[in-house]
């Protein structure tokens, strides 16, 4: 048994570690800008350069299998291989179909042309299509559900969820997508560290090796398949997370907001373990998927060590979101950073962090792709099962979260004070569409990831060049400011009123899509007869209403200050100074504020195209069925129109 382990596993390690490049070309990096720091002669290069380079080619690794999996998810290509066991396509393996795994498919049913419509039994929700070679696709979607089977000789699998290195990491549309994300994030990151001059030559190794490792570590949260790498990419996110916030050794604050960064992350992460611990030992593994299958039958989401359990884990991942009662670290970290590490870590953390909670949270509702559950009623009850307990859950912490947040930052005055409160209001909005407990609200989710991207991104980019030209981040320090760089507040404009939420910029379309998915989301729990969890997404809705419009005024009077207030200058009747942004940084300011006005007008067709398909490894939801499962009773989704109308009396039948 152990040779046949070992066989398998080194036949498939190139696979893996093809799958798993764009982490290893980041280690390589970070063992690189080791060595050529140990080199004298090279102790006056600035290594961002290299950093840059090297995290814009893992982007387009990313994107290149993003490309590959993504529109062909799922589909079957055909193969002349000879020596093939039949295989019924029905998750085969509880851990998902391999990648070279070869099927042979014996019965046909319907037209097998190069033009035809096939259908194929796939009770995992995986949308299978059928091809008979890479240049000739056949037309027409396999159909879910159905229980007919396709011939035509020996398929294989191209598309889909496969594992990595024995099931400990998972590869698929969803966690390429948070890759794509992390590493063209991290770029940005990196160009925008270039311009401000943070940090300089001396100190550019040791913080892009922290950089780039805290990038990887988060890498590894979106993509891991079993507790222990659970707890190693969040430990690997957050250690060089530390250090990058007290990287200004000359500033005590810096150091006091390292040191509570530390103090926190180490207690968040204690108690994580414990939790690991707890649910690794009842359910006598760690691998995610048993886990989370275990959570959600037999009655064990009222177990009371499955409980614990399941709520020390969310506590770590709460503290990376920053979550409301997690989110003491927040501010006093961002105030305390460089407002560069403010911006990495606002966005990339919480990417890396709603992506764990995704996994992990749809999986106990049955809709992880991997769980092999044997008809339509096992996964109509699990995810059921798992809506009574986890919606009114996620969804009181999202309106917690969204609502402190915004109170907070009304009475700030540090404007990276203010962006962190906003970053925990931000936090709640994203944690509104995981509420719902659908494929359609971790899309949504998706969108305004890479919405809130570009949004926060430029506003502490433009925080970093004012700081840098005044060498104030305070905003009574900033009166009048759009007369001294009128192109610099113009561009901030843009970033807090996207993040405010208004059209037609892209945070207008990122919010949209929250509350869509909550209201579709409150209407289908009225149908299947579960008006508290109906009545609770509408709650939500109106709280993530009333809490955009609270928003509006901390936003605004920064912009009130900048604009209509007198600069001391104009008091004193003197000639005001003018303090223009330089030309790359001003260019860098203004292409984030295009991208949030050309994202906000065309956002329907980006988000059919990324976010829509990033989530399709993950089943559909049970309550968009239309019709029962042939030959397992699924359950009915709600009738479609208005109910008939009563026979009148003496009418003839």
């Amino acid at each position: 048994m152990n040779s046949t382990l070992a066989q398998m596993l080194t036949g498939s390690i190139v696979n893996d570690a093809i799958a798993f490049a764009p982490e290893l070309v980041v280690c390589g990096t970070i063992v690189l800008m080791l060595v050529i720091r140990l080199i004298p002669r090279y102790d006056d290069v600035h290594l961002g350069w290299i950093a840059l380079v090297i995290t814009g080619y893992v982007c387009y690794l990313s994107c290149d299998q993003w490309m590959q999996e993504t529109p062909r998810s799922g589909q079957v290509a055909k193969t002349s291989g000879k020596d093939v066991s039949p295989i019924v396509v029905t998750a085969a393996e509880p851990h998902g179909l391999r990648d070279d795994q070869l099927v042979q498919v014996t019965e046909v049913e319907g037209n097998t042309t190069a033009n035809g419509a096939f259908r194929i039994k796939v009770l995992d929700a995986l949308s299978f299509q059928l091809r008979e070679d890479a240049n000739n696709p056949v037309k027409g979607d396999i159909r879910k559900g159905n229980d007919d089977y396709t011939a035509g000789g020996n398929w294989k699998v191209i598309g889909g969820t496969h594992n990595l290195f024995g099931g400990m990491l998972i590869y698929d549309s969803f966690g390429i997508f948070i890759k794509i994300f992390l590493y063209g994030f991290t770029a940005l990151v990196v160009l925008l560290t270039l311009l401000t001059g943070i940090p300089d030559k001396e100190d550019s190794a040791d913080f892009y090796c922290l950089l780039l490792g805290a990038t990887v570590g988060m890498s590894i949260m979106a993509t891991a398949n079993h507790l222990l790498m659970v707890f190693i990419g969040i430990e690997m996110a957050s250690l060089p997370s530390y250090a990058l916030a007290g990287f200004l050794k000359g500033r005590r604050q810096s150091s006091e907001a390292a040191l509570k960064y530390v103090v926190y992350g180490g207690g968040a992460s204690g108690v994580m373990l414990y939790g690991i611990s707890l649910l690794a030992g009842r359910f006598d593994s760690g691998f995610l998927p048993t886990v989370v299958r275990g959570i959600s039958t037999d009655g064990n989401l009222a177990d009371p060590v499955v409980i614990m359990g399941l709520a020390f884990i969310l506590l770590g991942i709460g503290f990376k979101l920053a979550s409301v009662p997690f989110h003491f670290w927040c501010p006093d970290v961002f105030e305390g950073a460089a407002a560069e590490v403010g911006a990495f870590l606002s966005v990339a953390s919480k990417g890396a962090a709603l992506a764990l909670l995704a996994r992990i949270t749809l999986g106990i509702g049955g809709l992880n792709g991997q769980l092999e559950l044997v008809d339509g009623r096992a996964l109509f009850a699990a995810w059921s099962k798992a809506t009574d307990y986890l919606v009114p859950v996620i969804a009181v912490f999202a309106v917690v979260t969204t609502t402190f947040g915004n109170l907070a930052a009304y009475g700030q005055t540090n404007l990276k004070r203010l962006l962190a409160y906003s970053t925990i209001a931000h936090a709640g909005f994203m944690m509104m569409g995981l509420a719902t407990l659908t494929r359609e609200g971790a899309g949504a989710v998706l969108f305004y990831l890479i919405a809130y991207l570009f949004m926060n991104l430029g506003a502490f980019a433009i925080v970093a060049f004012i700081r840098n030209l005044t060498g104030h981040e305070d905003v009574t320090y900033l009166r009048g400011f759009v007369y001294r760089s009128p192109l610099l507040v113009i561009m901030l404009g843009v970033c807090l009123l996207s993040l405010l939420g208004i059209p037609p910029l892209v945070g207008f379309a990122a919010k949209f899509q929250i509350f869509t998915v909550l209201y579709e989301g409150a209407q289908d729990y009225f149908a299947l007869n579960k008006p508290h969890l109906g009545w609770t997404l509408l709650a939500v809705l109106l709280a993530g209403g009333l809490n955009t419009v609270i928003s509006l005024f901390y936003y605004v009077r920064v912009l009130k200050v900048m604009v209509l207030e007198k600069t001391l200058e104009e008091v004193e009747d003197r000639e005001i100074e003018q303090k223009p942004a330089p030309l790359f940084p001003s260019i860098y300011a203004t292409a984030l504020a295009v991208i949030i006005v050309v994202a906000g007008v065309l956002w329907n067709p980006l988000a059919e195209r990324t976010s829509g398909q990033g989530v399709d490894t993950f089943r559909e939801t049970p309550i968009v069925r239309a019709a029962p499962l042939p030959e397992t009773g699924g359950p009915v989704g709600p009738p479609k129109g208005p109910p008939p109308k009563a026979p009148k009396k003496g009418a003839k039948k």
